[in-house]
């Protein structure tokens, strides 16, 4: 049998209550906490650490024992959280109609758009890295799992969790190029072994 245990049953499994907030409190400081870095380890200590060191069972020993470790540490977070807060209401203050409409657009048009299709930029990529040419699979290669074809040679794109799949529910079609998305972009790995060497495009 499996079953779901929410964060709010465990919460209340182990006795430590969430705070009573105003609507988008909570939201406005987490977003400020991230920009602040307020509660990172440098300013409330490794806390996947800590709290293996700590031999309690109870909410309130781990507050006490944490607090004792870390006197000045909650109210260093809350300082910077604050002063993270004046920032945001100075901007909050300036955005205009105009910078609303270029982020909805932003993520509804440009985001959305690179977000799905990121698959396509891969072999472009890869075609550029290689030095060779590229072109999209045809219809036929498509249907055989082929997603585009660098130099001479077929690549099919896969998620990198691809690889650790027992079963693989489709047959894999030409050069394997797999991606995992980051924060930050896409990460791509491949080998260029594979792939023939050419001077020009």
């Amino acid at each position: 049998m499996k079953t779901l245990i929410t964060f709010a049953e465990l919460r209340d499994l182990l006795t430590a209550p969430p705070p009573e907030l105003p609507t988008y409190v909570a939201p406005l400081l987490n977003l400020a906490n991230r920009f602040a870095g307020a509660t990172r380890p440098r300013v409330v200590g490794q806390m996947s650490n800590l709290i293996q060191e700590f031999e309690g069972h109870t909410f309130d020993d781990w507050a006490s024992w944490y607090q004792a470790r870390f006197p000045n540490a909650i109210e260093e977070a809350c300082r910077l959280i604050r002063e993270k807060l004046v920032k945001f209401k100075g901007v909050l203050e300036s955005i205009t109609d105009e910078m609303i409409t270029k982020w909805v657009e932003d993520l509804v048009l440009a985001k959305t758009f690179v977000g799905l299709k990121y698959q396509e930029a891969i072999p472009k990529k890869v075609a550029e890295l290689t030095g060779l040419a590229y072109r999209l699979a045809t219809p036929v290669q498509e249907a055989g799992g082929v997603d585009g074809v660098i130099g001479d040679r077929e690549v099919s794109i896969k998620p990198s969790s691809w690889r650790t799949q027992v079963v693989q529910r489709e047959e894999l079609g030409g050069v394997l190029i797999t991606y995992e998305k980051r924060d930050d972009g896409v990460e791509i790995e491949f080998d260029p072994g594979q792939f023939r060497c050419q001077s020009a495009r």
